[in-house]
């Protein structure tokens, strides 16, 4: 018996309950298929992107080098074409990174992150680039040597008022790279990713640095060296045979004018001569009461005080007071500073009558790098008796150095270095009697600021102050350290450790002069040196003990702008060596120490050694 097939309903029901089974499956099978596939694709392509991403930018950083060599090697043709390669790679990473699948992977979670963090990098070596790099560049010409130092007697303050709107922008541009950067978060990144993006931040960091430091100087160098007419300052010479905590006595006084930024010197004169101000001139309070009354009263004692703002106030003042003339502002150097100069201009022979005569055979007619320290801050007491007849010789000796120095040929970045190492170690100082200049100035060290901008977290600051009352301190051999002790009840603690010798000869009562030895008019033994040392801690810390010779020792506490400073006085016979100890304790800030001392006749890396580590108890 056979059957024919089956063409009931109840068949094609089964059918159509079969089929759309298949379909549906047949539908996720191709769906999963090509989503499968689309995902490969997409990692694919991710992958390519990355590694162009990381190939550009690999290429951007390795033109850094050869960029700044062709600075240093003062060739603007090789910078602008190292620039003009570096703008094609960081272009190219930009717009790799601008790819629409790229930015929508970071949106995926866990991963995503990833994706944005390289964008960042990417967008913020592009605006480097274009916004940072390229326009100084093109204001190269315009800010070389010749351009920073005095030629033919000024300085071309024209060429850097002109670079200014571009060097601004240009820092203005890496700071917010450097910000936008320093606001991705690391945490969850790949290593991949962290490790680069970490290394772009401190190389940003350091370059808004740098970049913030030319645009400060564009902004204000040109109105401080008279673009918009003369300005003057009073020209402190300090003394360091006679410590003061920012140097030394500034016995030795002139009036700086800068016209058009020519450089020219006047109206010498000397502390001595200005005499005593009665009533002294306001002084903080604060301040007062660590160092006396005598910052307001004599010019000598102004910059007892290591604050160079106060220092320089009191100074402007009694200046104005005596003479009638409101100066713009005050500038300080010492010997050091100008034997930094010498050694970039070479020797200046002496050409004044006045300061030949008073040289007679003894004292040299030609300074030079090698013998103004010496010259100044010891022979001349040996061949100059009367103090009054020194203010004139030193006075000459400036004129002369200014001179050559405004009109120097000599090599324009040796004579820059000088200017750069004395300002590095304290010996330049300056202060703006314009609040707007001044508000660049407290940024960095060259304002000599104890609080404030220029001050780090963690810095200590050791300062002299001569107790003498002669010019012993050149005799005087000194050395400074900070000795990171162990953590005390969760705080750091930290010693300032300061060792003072005296190398004046035996016999020094005798065979020096009665007026470097002080002659004991002071009650200090001829031959003998008392310093005043002050130490500085960070601020909101605490001054805990003072040892002397490892003997703990009385001495007096102060704040000073939220700063502990502790202050006792060492006495020291010729030959003698004595090692005076701080110890500050609640020290909050985590940063790594820095320290600042008195510049003195030694050269600071001599004074400042490096961080000792105490050791610790398990």
């Amino acid at each position: 018996m056979s059957y024919a097939p089956e063409s009931s309903p109840a068949r094609e029901s089964k059918r159509n309950k079969r089929r759309p089974r298949r379909v549906r499956l047949t539908y996720v099978l191709l769906t999963g298929a090509l989503v499968l596939a689309s995902a490969v694709g997409c990692a694919a392509w991710l992958a390519v992107k990355a590694t162009d991403l990381k190939s550009e930018l690999a290429s951007a950083i390795s033109l850094v080098p050869e960029l700044k060599a062709a600075i240093v090697a003062q060739d603007p043709l090789a910078a602008s074409e190292t620039v003009d390669a570096l703008r094609i790679h960081t272009a190219a990473a930009r717009s790799t990174a601008g790819d629409p699948l790229w930015t929508l992977a970071g949106a995926i979670p866990w991963l995503g992150p990833n994706f944005q963090a390289a964008t960042e990098v990417a967008t913020a070596a592009d605006d480097v680039a274009q916004l940072g790099a390229a326009p100084l560049v093109e204001v190269f010409q315009s800010l070389d040597w010749e351009t920073l130092t005095p030629q033919d007697g000024a300085v071309d303050i024209a060429a850097v008022r002109e670079a200014e709107p571009k060097v601004v922008s240009a820092a203005h541009a890496v700071k917010e790279s450097s910000n936008r950067l320093d606001d991705i978060s690391v945490e969850g990144l790949l290593p991949q990713v962290a490790e680069p993006l970490n290394n772009a931040r401190s190389e940003l960091r350091g370059l808004s640095a740098e970049l913030g430091i030319a645009s400060d100087a564009s902004t204000a160098i040109p109105a401080m060296m008279g673009a918009d007419g003369p300005k003057r300052y009073l020209l402190m010479i300090q003394n360091n045979a006679e410590l003061r905590a920012s140097g030394g006595i500034p016995g030795a006084l002139a009036v700086l004018t800068f016209d058009e930024g020519r450089l020219s010197l006047s109206e010498q004169t000397s502390a001595t001569a200005l005499g005593a101000m009665a009533p002294p001139v306001s002084v903080d309070l604060e301040q007062q009461q660590i160092y006396s009354g005598r910052i307001g009263k004599f010019m000598q004692d102004v910059n007892l005080t290591p604050d160079f703002p106060s220092a320089a106030k009191a100074a402007h003042s009694i200046w104005e007071k005596k003479t009638g003339e409101r100066l713009d502002g005050v500038m300080s150097m010492d010997p050091v500073a100008l034997q930094h100069i010498l050694n970039a201009t070479g020797p200046v022979k002496l050409t004044n009558p006045e300061v030949l005569a008073l040289a007679g055979p003894s004292l040299p007619t030609e300074l030079s790098g090698a013998n103004v320290v010496k010259t100044l801050l010891s022979d001349v007491y040996s061949e100059i008796a009367l103090p009054e007849l020194q203010d004139v010789y030193f006075a000459g000796i400036a004129s002369e150095i200014f001179k050559t120095f405004s009109t120097s040929s000599a090599d324009p970045g040796a004579l820059l270095d000088g200017v750069v190492e004395a300002t590095a170690e304290g010996r330049v100082l300056v202060w703006s009697a314009s609040s707007a200049e001044q508000k660049i100035l407290a940024k960095y060290a060259v304002s000599g600021s104890v609080s404030g901008p220029s001050v780090s977290p963690a810095e200590f600051g050791v300062y002299f102050n001569d107790g003498t009352g002669a010019k012993m301190d050149y005799y005087v051999k000194r050395t400074v350290q900070l000795v990171k002790e162990c953590a005390k009840d969760g705080y750091e603690q930290t010693t300032v450790r300061i060792t003072s010798m005296n190398t004046a000869p035996a016999d020094a009562a005798t065979s020096l002069p009665a007026y470097v030895t002080g002659n004991g008019n002071y009650g200090v033994p001829a031959g003998s040196v008392q310093t005043n040392i002050v130490a500085y801690g960070p601020i909101q810390a605490n001054v805990e003990t003072a040892k002397v010779d490892g003997a703990k020792t009385e001495f007096a506490p102060y704040l000073h702008g939220n700063r502990p400073v502790g202050v006792l006085a060492v006495r020291l016979a010729p030959g003698e060596s004595r090692t005076v100890e701080f110890t500050f304790g609640k020290i909050v800030q985590h940063t790594e120490p820095e320290l600042v001392v008195t510049p003195t006749a030694q050269a600071v890396k001599d004074v400042i050694l490096d961080t000792e580590i105490a050791p610790c108890q398990p």
